[in-house]
């Protein structure tokens, strides 16, 4: 033991056992302190009773000799931080030659173990850069897999380690594989086996036993569970494509048979796969399908979802059926039929179906969006936000139309449910930027024609003229004087506040006008005496589904009355109008999410009368002292 040491135990002011740890920290030593981090020895000052240490972010660190031999930890010449402060150029070299060696090096010197994130910082910064280590460690993790000399876990939050005697990378992945208990693991660990499946030096020995159990697999969950039979019959041929001295246990499992037994239930089966899987699906379909191909994708088209909508179009487009995709497009617009999904796939894709975009497309959104809006009350689908929000839309619809369809258009938007206010002035004024002599429809000047009557129940018109009340008498005034105190701020160029609510002057101004038509035109009833020998304004229809026997009811009541959770709709809903005038026992056609469907008219009542008393009729409505445009 060093003299000066053996001074201090005998004065006891240092343990013997300390003074055996300060043994190993003699100047020039390197150390790590679990705060300070990496550092190195720089003079003894026992006469002090200290050590002085050079850490990275503090230079000349005096440290007690007995808290240093307690808290320091001296480390090897072989460290790798030892050999990075000792020749950074060599390691830098060693980065860029040989990765796998520095990880190694790491690794040991972290006890064997260390996740990305420490094997990172241990190397930006002087031996590489961030975005350096970034390309660095991409490239580096293939080389550790490769060498199989590494454990890499699935999450990088988890430590890499080095591995065992005598465990290759191949036998980890066989042991991952018959460790896992359910389906999904099962193929996680077949699609791993898959990537590294050239680190198995005897695969029949190895992986045949994993071809059976797979197939086994495969054939007790197709029947309930069809949609990891064919994960599973994928993942199975991409390993037999890779090695060819695997074979198939079970003869009559293969993916074009399992397409052709699936291929009613395919519908429900597609959505479930991940996206990559789901496309050689669909890419195989044409030659298993083969003369049933084109029938089956089409049916497809008209009830999945956007993802699948792109991959059918496409495929049918290169195996020259463009044709037959159009003819299908087109009927499904001309009679409502085409799903939410399919028509803002169309619009998105546009610019190759020009043809299509016709104010025809409009009347199919809008009924598609109206089933929507049965179905799953308040929530607004992709369809409704691409309609709303792509201002080319509606001008491309109504480029070439005639005034009269885009006048019919423009008053079917103003009845519609389906957008607020604001929206709704928005795609109107689109129209108008197409037909500027329309503009009177919207700011209230004489139409050009004669609107029809509207048919409301006494309830809703009490709402429409307490509303067009609240605008006359409160909000109007209101924006008066907002207008009156902004104009008082002077310099009305840059006066937000004048601007603003003039522009609110001119929405309510406009919404007014819209008030004052609708109410014009509407006709209250209660709803007595209906005539219940056909279907009619104020009935109660029950229809039964010709295929599935199931039976639905629906209250059809005035333009404003509708209320899909309560299954009331307005007789001015594409439902609505299919359905007046039908007497008991006939058949008619709807348009469900799943193409057209017959239903049949079991019976017909009355609705239940409204019992809301007669307000003020529209002469007294409108007396109200009419608000004065600033």
């Amino acid at each position: 033991m060093d003299a000066e040491l053996q001074k201090l135990v005998e004065s006891a002011k240092l343990t013997s056992k300390a003074a055996e740890e300060l043994e190993k920290l003699k100047p020039g030593t390197f150390c790590l302190h679990k705060s300070w981090g990496f550092g190195r020895v720089a003079d003894w000052n026992l006469l002090l009773n200290q050590i002085v240490i050079d850490f990275a972010g503090k230079k000349s660190h005096a440290m007690q000799v007995q808290y240093a031999a307690e808290n320091l930890t001296p480390l090897a010449p072989e460290h790798f931080l030892v050999r990075k402060a000792s020749d950074l150029s060599s390691i830098k070299k060693l980065a860029a030659e040989d990765p796998v060696a520095v990880v190694r090096s790491i690794i040991e010197s972290l006890g064997g173990a260390a996740a990305a994130a420490q094997i990172g910082e241990w190397l930006v910064g002087d031996v590489l850069t961030e975005p350096e280590w970034k390309r660095w460690w991409e490239s580096t993790k293939k080389s550790l897999k490769a060498s199989g000399a590494f454990s890499i876990p699935a999450k990088k939050t988890e430590p890499i380690q080095l591995r065992g005697e005598g465990v290759s990378h191949a036998d980890e992945l066989i042991a991952a594989f018959n460790k896992a208990r359910r389906p999904k693991e099962q193929i996680a660990a077949i699609e791993q086996i898959v990537k590294f499946h050239q680190q198995f030096k005897e695969p029949e020995k190895q992986l045949q036993p994993i071809i059976a159990t797979i197939e086994n697999m495969a054939a007790r969950n197709q029947k309930m569970h069809p949609e990891l039979a064919f994960e599973l019959i994928i993942a199975r041929d991409d390993l037999l494509e890779r090695l060819p001295q695997l074979h198939t246990t079970h003869i009559g499992l293969i993916f074009s048979k399992l397409i052709l037994e699936e291929e009613k239930r395919l519908m429900s089966i597609l959505p479930k796969l991940p996206a990559a899987k789901e496309r050689e699906i669909l890419q195989v379909l044409p030659s298993a399908l083969g003369p049933l191909w084109t029938e089956r994708a089409l049916q497809l088209l008209q009830g999945t979802h956007g993802r699948i909508m792109a991959q059918i179009a496409r495929i049918l487009s290169e195996g020259g059926q463009q044709e037959e995709l159009r003819s299908m497009l087109k009927r499904s617009i001309r009679e409502h039929s085409a799903t939410s999904e399919m028509l803002a796939w169309l619009c998105t894709e546009r610019e190759r179906w020009s043809e299509l975009i016709t104010p025809e497309l409009l009347g199919a959104i809008l009924a598609a969006l109206e089933r929507e809006q049965h179905n799953t009350p308040g929530r607004a689908s992709k369809l409704h936000r691409a309609f709303a929000e792509d201002r080319q839309l509606i001008g491309q619809m109504f480029a070439n139309a005639d005034i009269g369809i885009a006048r019919d258009a423009m008053r079917r938007l103003q009845l519609s449910p389906l957008f607020d206010e604001l929206t709704k002035r928005s795609l109107l004024a689109r129209i108008i930027k197409i037909h500027p002599e329309l503009e009177s429809m919207v700011t209230g000047g004489q139409p050009q024609e004669k609107a029809a009557s509207l048919i409301v129940s006494w309830s809703s018109l009490e709402k429409r003229k307490a509303e067009y009340e609240e605008l006359v008498k409160v909000k109007i005034p209101e924006n008066r004087k907002e207008i009156a105190l902004a104009r008082s701020y002077g310099d009305l160029s840059e006066n937000f506040e004048f601007r603003a609510a003039k522009q609110m002057q001119s929405v309510l101004m406009r919404r007014k006008a819209e008030l004052e038509q609708m109410l014009h035109n509407a006709r209250g009833t209660s709803f007595e005496k209906v005539d219940t020998s056909r279907v009619s304004i104020g009935t109660v229809v029950t229809l039964r589904d010709s295929d599935s026997n199931k039976e639905e009811t629906y209250t059809i009541l005035g333009a404003w009355d509708g209320d899909p959770d309560r299954h009331i709709i307005s007789y001015q809903t594409a439902i609505g109008q299919v359905l007046l005038g039908h007497k008991l026992g006939e058949v008619v056609s709807l348009n469900t999410d799943h193409g057209a469907s017959q239903f049949a008219i079991v019976s017909i009542e009355a609705a239940p009368q409204d019992e809301t008393q007669q307000g003020a009729t529209l002469s007294e409505a409108a007396a109200i002292e009419p608000a004065i445009a600033e």
